[in-house]
């Protein structure tokens, strides 16, 4: 494959604000990207830099032509970036997910103007308000206007002539009062404009304009002494207050501002937006990214703000944001609020696409349940500072009782989930009396040792169930075997959850709620119930093996051996002499039997049975 010399292409690439586009050897275009210094940014791609990700480095392996457009701002780049990459939907760029055709109410360009809503965009010089993500919000909106507004719903052409002429009667409609009847005159064309006017202050926002109106010429209404009038305003004026007070959700000081918020993943992004005026949100809408290049949050969000802001032909001069955009235009103001009003807007957006996120990735692992796994072991590698998936993962927990039946216990997980024929667990042979730092160094030793003999691969995460003695313990054994550096081994204490790291003074604390800190705790619940029932059988057993030593001529090895051999005290209890040397010989036999059945035994010794 020819070389591509990007020193070449660089030469003419000037240090100006505009857009760039990479084609391949089909002459095919494969990325669209944005620059305020074209020839900064484009050159940036081919430094051989170890931070470029390896999906960046695929795509510059690809470049084989350099093109570029030059405009007059960065915000003008941004929004041209836009428009390009919509158009031309570059296999490189990320993919805005939106297969929906989202409403608008339409104001009709026509005599006395007719509003609906519609889902088709026809460039008759109409006006179209929206997109409206809501249907429902778009709809109580409808229906607010139907009942304070009598507007007419029919398709008849009013031209002046035609109604001059006489020739429409009134329907239904007029006689419901839902119409004033323009067709025969009974509503000049003046007074309809004044409402279709109102409406669109409505439609924008600006309910208070429209009240404090109404109120003035409720006034003078009562001072004319038009009480019928008076009423009629007075309920519009109710009706718009009382829809205001409702919709409005911050101070109405805020007459015109667009808010956003990014909630990410690995491999998709979600981006909210609300259009505020006069402290109502008129608009919403949440979107899905695709990512492609492993974008930035600030990428991301800068491509969803060009999109929303073409798609409801936004002129907000000011746009609140979680951080700061690099993006400089006198024309536009970023803020990122910390107090009062507005971080108030910027809580609500984050709230509304952290819902819009939990639910598009609970429809997506419902789906496929391997995308939870990878989503939930990409959070822990990040959670826990991995440089690589947890995808097997060991937990130790140690079980005695006063210092007796010491069991040190193993589960282990795999793809987050229990590996139960993995499970292990270990009678300590090394350690006296009750010392769970030995005996946790000791287990870890003969684990490791044996998977390294063995060959069968090592866990990515070791957890600990303890603080930092117990943690030591397991590093020391990890350091004899030479493994230390190969494995992330983490301590956990019981008292508050505290995550301790070899070396680390201070422990580090998960939030309560995270996901990493469930699986934590899951891993070592499960530990601790595992080691609890294996240290109980081995208690059990070794009761029941104190039992059998009371029988004269049997010591500790042979209680353990018929133990072994039978499964329970009660079998050994009902078993007779000949079943009992298949463990024991005769005379080990007759002494079992007769002090389980002592009755029996007497019988024997005084002729009573054969």
């Amino acid at each position: 494959m020819e070389k591509f010399d990007y020193r070449d292409a660089l030469k003419n690439i000037p240090h100006k604000p505009g857009v760039y586009q990479y084609w391949d050897t089909d002459n095919e275009l494969i990325y669209i990207g944005k620059a305020k210094d074209l020839r900064n940014r484009v050159g940036s791609y081919f430094n051989k830099d170890t931070q470029i990700n390896a999906k960046t480095r695929v795509l510059v392996s690809k470049i084989r032509k350099i093109t570029f457009t030059i405009v007059d701002t960065e915000v003008d780049a941004w929004l041209l970036e836009n428009a390009m990459i919509k158009k031309h939907q570059p296999r490189y760029n990320v993919m805005l997910k939106d297969d929906k055709t989202y409403p608008w109410i339409i104001i009709k360009n026509e005599n006395f103007p007719r509003i609906f809503w519609t889902r088709r965009i026809i460039k008759d010089g109409s006006k179209y308000l929206g997109p409206y993500a809501s249907v429902s919000m778009m709809h109580t909106i409808l229906g607010l206007i139907k009942e304070t507004y009598p507007l007419r719903t029919c398709s008849l052409a009013l031209t002046r002539e035609n109604i001059d002429k006489g020739k429409f009667k009134v329907c239904l409609e007029y006689q419901l009062g839902n119409c004033k009847g323009p067709c025969q005159n009974y509503q000049s064309e003046e007074d309809y404009d004044r409402g279709i006017a109102e409406i669109t202050d409505v439609l924008n926002g600006k309910i208070g304009n429209v009240v404090r109106n109404l109120k003035r010429d409720l006034d003078e209404a009562v001072a004319d002494l038009n009480f019928e009038l008076a009423h009629r305003l007075k309920r519009k004026a109710e009706l718009l207050e009382n829809y205001q007070s409702k919709s409005t959700v911050v101070n109405s000081s805020i007459t015109d501002v667009d808010v956003f918020s990014i909630a990410s993943e690995e491999k998709y992004a979600f981006v909210n937006y609300l259009k505020v005026m006069n402290g109502t949100i008129i608009q919403t809408q949440t979107i899905e990214l695709k990512k492609r290049l492993d974008e930035s949050d600030q990428e991301l969000l800068e491509i969803a703000i060009g999109e929303f802001r073409t798609r409801y032909n936004s002129t907000s001069k000011e746009i609140i944001v979680p951080f700061d955009i690099d993006l400089e235009d006198t024309r536009i103001k970023f803020t990122v609020p910390k107090l009062g009003e507005k971080k108030k807007l910027l809580d609500l957006s984050q709230k509304n696409v952290q819902f819009f996120k939990k639910e598009k990735i609970d429809q997506y692992e419902k789906l496929n349940p391997e995308i939870r796994t990878e989503r939930l072991l990409t959070q822990m590698m990040k959670d826990l500072r991995m440089n690589q998936l947890p995808r097997h993962i060991e937990c130790f927990d140690n079980s005695n009782f006063q210092g007796k039946y010491p069991v040190s216990a193993i589960v282990v997980f795999k793809d987050g989930k229990p590996s139960k024929k993995d499970y292990r667990f270990f009678n300590v042979k090394t350690v006296e009396g009750p010392n769970d730092f030995a005996t946790m160094e000791e287990a870890v030793f003969r684990r490791y040792r044996r998977t390294l003999d063995e060959d069968t691969g090592l866990p990515q995460l070791i957890i600990i169930d303890g603080g930092k003695g117990q943690l030591s313990s397991a590093l020391k054994s990890l350091r004899l075997l030479g493994i230390e550096k190969q494995v992330t081994v983490i301590g956990i204490a019981k008292r508050l959850e505290e995550l301790y790291y070899p070396g680390d003074q201070y422990p580090m604390y998960l939030d309560k709620k995270s996901e990493t800190l469930k699986i934590i705790q899951q891993l070592r619940d499960e530990a601790h119930r595992f080691g609890i029932t294996a240290h109980r059988k081995k208690r059990d057993k070794g009761t029941l093996a104190t039992e059998l030593e009371l029988i004269p001529g049997i010591g500790k090895t042979t209680a353990e051996k018929l133990l072994k051999y039978f499964k329970s005290v009660k079998k050994i209890r009902e078993a007779n002499e000949t079943e009992l040397q298949e463990v024991v010989n005769l005379k080990q036999a007759k002494a079992i039997a007769a002090y389980f059945n002592p009755a029996v035994s007497e019988q024997k010794a005084g002729g009573f049975l054969p």
